[in-house]
């Protein structure tokens, strides 16, 4: 079982006073100490103000050696697929090939969202076609060759990089996959552009039977679907005292998105054993890799309770 955490690129800019972005080399080198595996960030460009990803993991590659740097997840439609090619192309070499793009369509649940998307001037709709096309795109141009694409929302001709990722024939991509009504699109789109699945939210049992829908399109394109990744990301808070833990959290998270979303779909907040029992849970319905975010405004503690009391109970 691979084990991450998120480095903190919302939580420091939620007081707005200037970010203490030496917190996030610190929390990266002593993952890499703890024997972690992987360092994630997250994204938003107006809706949920952060750091950018891209620059925060190149920075983050400097600083270790070994760790895979991953975004969980990038908002792709938001952007251009030749620039966000470039970028990503560019930290991978800077890393030695180990960035991991997370990737998802994004909401257009509240205003900020829309906001959000109006901002980066793309439309209401189609934000899941235009994706679709980024990841095309992009795979199409770490081959090294050539682009000629015409698309709904792009269209290239004779365009290049003039260099390829360290990774071959791309970056490792994971595409965000949930349960739901009319996710079918989504389960095929995972299967033949992306390495893997990522998940938040489902249940265990919701996460199992999106892992198996997913597994079966892999299989219908001829592909193994045993070379198929499956990542689950959860929001935890560490903490003996529970209520202590669910205070915390709860506060964390309504400064973190405006209301508390999805309730007791975040967590547990609480005691090792409990987050144990959930990270179990998910590795039983399918998950190779977890991503813990910490629901706290102590996230060195929290990396020293996840290494100490969770992470030699999941290898």
């Amino acid at each position: 079982m691979r084990v991450g955490i998120v480095l903190p690129t919302r939580g420091l800019v939620l007081s707005g006073a200037l970010p203490n972005v030496d917190l996030l080399a610190r929390l990266a080198r002593r993952a890499e100490e703890l024997g972690l595996d992987a360092v994630w960030a997250g994204d938003s460009l107006t809706a949920k103000p952060r750091l950018e990803p891209l620059s925060v993991l190149a920075a983050v590659a400097a600083q270790t050696t070994r760790l895979r740097l991953g975004t969980a997840v990038l908002l792709a439609a938001l952007r251009g697929p030749v620039l966000l090619a470039q970028q990503a192309a560019t930290v991978d070499l800077l890393s030695g090939g180990r960035l991991t793009l997370g990737i998802g369509v994004g909401g257009s649940f509240n205003p900020e969202q829309r906001a959000e998307w109006q901002a980066a001037g793309v439309g209401e709709r189609g934000h899941g076609r235009r994706l679709r096309e980024v990841v095309e795109i992009m795979q199409a141009l770490w081959s090294g060759e050539p682009v000629t694409y015409s698309g709904e929302h792009f269209q290239l001709e004779d365009v290049r990089l003039g260099f390829q990722p360290a990774q071959t024939p791309r970056v490792r991509t994971l595409l965000a996959c949930h349960s739901g009504d009319d996710r079918l699109a989504q389960y095929r789109r995972a299967a033949r552009l992306a390495d893997g699945m990522i998940s938040i939210t489902d249940s265990p049992e919701q996460f199992a039977e999106v892992r198996r829908r997913v597994l079966a399109e892999v299989e219908a394109l001829g592909q193994d679907p045993a070379r198929f990744g499956a990542t689950f990301y959860l929001t935890v808070n560490l903490n003996r005292d529970g209520a202590a833990a669910a205070k915390e959290a709860d506060a964390w998270v309504r400064a973190y998105y405006g209301v508390n979303y999805w309730g007791e779909r975040w967590g547990p907040y609480g005691t090792a054993e409990a987050v144990v029992e959930r990270a179990r849970a998910y590795a039983d319905a399918g998950a190779d890799e977890l991503i813990f975010r910490f629901a706290s405004y102590d996230q060195p503690s929290q990396l020293e309770l996840l290494a100490r009391d969770v992470l030699p109970k999941l290898r």
